[in-house]
């Protein structure tokens, strides 16, 4: 399953600060921390709290957020459906990235133990 140009364009135009409440208040509501949160985020992306503070205050874009991160390389171990959208089968790179993201916030939501969020 494709996404079309315009959802790539959407994604890639939102700024992390505006998604980032949304994360915390998801794993909140399931009983995980912040910290739980930070670390996965680190693990995708390399970004430590100080520096995942400032691409916030900064307001930058998806696109800018992943284009400064190194992504994992154990990220393409992520897989399943998020929105909609077998992950694997996302050809646009910074969509993929974005939904990886998401995955990793949803199983964190969900219980899942930290050893197996962290692949």
């Amino acid at each position: 399953m494709s996404t079309t140009p315009e959802h790539d364009a959407r994604i890639a135009k939102m700024t992390f600060a505006s998604v980032y409440p949304h994360y915390v208040t998801k794993v909140e509501k399931k009983g995980r921390t912040v910290e739980e949160l930070h670390t996965v985020i680190e693990w995708l992306t390399g970004f430590d709290d100080a520096k995942l503070q400032s691409l916030i205050d900064e307001k930058v874009t998806f696109e800018a957020f992943f284009s400064e991160a190194s992504v994992n390389p154990n990220a393409e171990l992520i897989k399943g459906v998020i929105c909609g959208y077998r992950i694997e089968e996302i050809e646009t790179p910074l969509t993929r990235e974005v939904r990886y993201l998401d995955k990793l916030v949803d199983e964190l939501a969900k219980g899942r133990k930290m050893e197996k969020i962290l692949r």
